[in-house]
């Protein structure tokens, strides 16, 4: 299927409505227990398990509207299965909680083995939208890297010696913050080691 580009509005609702449902569940449900075939479950298990299949949607439409869904979109659904699924399966929140620990170790450690090859993976993946030098590339791999393996020992802080509530709103906002102000962070790379041609005169 050729790659599309549908409105940006719908783009970013598709990639960020899932968490952001999962969070205004969450808070609606978090004190509540469901007895469900013999089982009780609490809100948050019950609210893992709607956002398993409601993000495997997002990303289906997200697929379908635009011909392409990166690697790392597909791992990462790869991963929210599979540990969203475990947490369902076993009635434990830990599973779901490690998730994002998961993720962002496989994201710098694949990072980290292309920068011991001198490669940069994150060059392959994302330099149609961010046009840069080889120099450029690795100099942001390399932050990536240390950057990912910061979130996911900072994930099993927070996971493990706050409260659950916490952990949800570190997980909603907190990490797509920390996204933003690192990519923020890194403008001067973009401005220096920037291959983007020129207007013409």
């Amino acid at each position: 299927m050729a790659e599309k580009s549908p409105p940006a509005l719908l783009k970013t609702a598709l990639e960020l409505g899932p968490v952001l449902a999962f969070f205004v569940a969450y808070l609606a449900l978090k004190d509540r227990v469901f007895a469900i075939a013999g089982n009780d479950y609490d809100g948050f298990i019950v609210v893992t398990a709607g956002f398993v299949p409601v993000f495997l949607l997002a990303m289906g439409a997200l697929w379908w509207l635009t011909g392409h869904l990166s690697r790392m979109q597909v791992v990462t659904a790869v991963l929210i299965v599979v540990f969203g699924g475990l947490s369902v399966w076993f009635n434990d929140p830990r599973f779901f909680k490690m998730k994002p620990t998961i993720i962002y170790l496989f994201f710098g450690g694949v990072l980290g083995a292309g920068l011991l090859r001198g490669r940069s993976y994150l060059q392959y993946v994302m330099e149609g939208l961010m046009p840069l030098t080889h120099a450029g590339w690795m100099i942001l791999t390399r932050r990536l890297t240390v950057f990912f393996l910061g979130l996911a020992l900072l994930n099993e802080a927070v996971w493990r010696l706050m409260s659950e509530e916490a952990w949800v709103y570190f997980k909603t906002f907190g990490l797509t913050a920390a996204i933003f102000v690192f990519f923020i962070a890194q403008g001067r790379v973009f401005r220096d080691h920037g291959t983007q041609d020129s207007e013409p005169n």
